[in-house]
């Protein structure tokens, strides 16, 4: 198995000892994207904004690694407020089509540098595409 880290500045530095992305084969693991700009300052607004800014990230490093949002397999989403839900949701059906990724939603106490939510996201390019 050979692993490649996959890094860009269009998305936020790491904030520890870890990678933005790694590829392995033609799967992509992102590390988990919160609301920080490329410059690493969290953005304030609502969960709205700040979901677009997560899944900029994402797509950022995506395309980074020559694939699109459509390469998506499976996001897990973590939130200090599980009545966000719905807000994320309308986030979501603007960027994605079906078939939807797999999703996990998870409630959590805190996140780094308070943000209100974190999206990790596996996803599948093909290298010959």
């Amino acid at each position: 198995m050979s692993k490649k880290q996959i890094h860009t500045a269009k998305a936020p530095p790491a904030l520890g000892p870890y990678s933005q992305a790694v590829w392995v084969n033609n799967l992509l693991f992102l590390s988990g994207q919160i609301a920080l700009n490329h410059l690493g300052e969290l953005v304030v607004g609502s969960i709205e904004e700040q979901t677009e800014q997560v899944f900029s990230n994402i797509n950022a490093i995506i395309k980074k690694s020559g694939g699109t949002l459509d390469d998506v397999i499976k996001l897990s989403v973590f939130v200090t407020d599980l009545g966000d839900f719905e807000a994320i949701n309308s986030v979501m059906e603007k960027l994605f089509s079906e078939p939807y990724p797999a999703r996990t939603t998870i409630e959590v106490s805190a996140l780094p540098k308070n943000a209100a939510l974190e999206i990790e996201a596996l996803v599948n390019i093909d290298p010959d595409q």
